[in-house]
């Protein structure tokens, strides 16, 4: 039996821990990224892992959780930036932290209804899906930022970011389980 909420307790735990210490490294430098920046980051971490699923071959020893774990900081990095309205201030080390743990949270309590309402369907998916699924997302992304945010009938950038931190949540979980099975 799953237990979903502590896996993605884990998984959320893993991101936290990078997005912590590279706060210690680098402090809030990312602040100067504006959103359309930042989807462009997470459309490379994305482009990456698709490019080594299909090739099956790798030069730069960095693994698929390391892309996904920075698909899921790149994208809280984007809901704080768009919750702040472009002020480019820096954030004390606490302040990141708290606003961090504020929008994974809300992705979570998104993905908590939509698995209610989809039944843990993503457990029957594969990696490769949860890769082209966010990169999907990412061109939606891309496209409402052309229109300056202005959708007619589609979901906001929020929505598709916290989307997109589920799916790479997803895969992180995937990935873990996988390890636990083979080790």
């Amino acid at each position: 039996m799953h237990n979903t909420d502590r896996q993605f307790e884990a998984a959320i735990a893993q991101c936290r821990e990078v997005f912590d210490k590279k706060m210690n490294d680098y402090g809030s430098a990312w602040r100067i990224l504006r959103t359309t920046s930042l989807t462009d980051q997470i459309y490379i971490k994305a482009n990456r892992i698709r490019s080594i699923e299909e090739k099956a071959v790798q030069k730069i020893d960095e693994q698929a959780r390391d892309e996904f774990i920075g698909i899921v900081n790149y994208s809280v990095m984007a809901l704080i930036q768009l919750a702040s309205g472009g002020q480019l201030r820096e954030l004390a080390h606490d302040e990141a932290l708290a606003l961090y743990n504020q929008h994974i949270y809300a992705a979570k309590a998104l993905m908590n209804d939509k698995n209610h309402d989809y039944d843990e369907a993503w457990r029957n998916m594969r990696i490769s899906s949860y890769t082209d699924i966010i990169l999907m997302k990412l061109l939606r992304v891309k496209q409402i930022e052309d229109n300056q945010g202005k959708t007619l009938v589609s979901e906001g950038l929020e929505a598709n970011y916290a989307d997109i931190i589920n799916y790479a949540l997803f895969a992180l979980i995937k990935i873990a389980e996988s390890e636990s099975n083979t080790g």
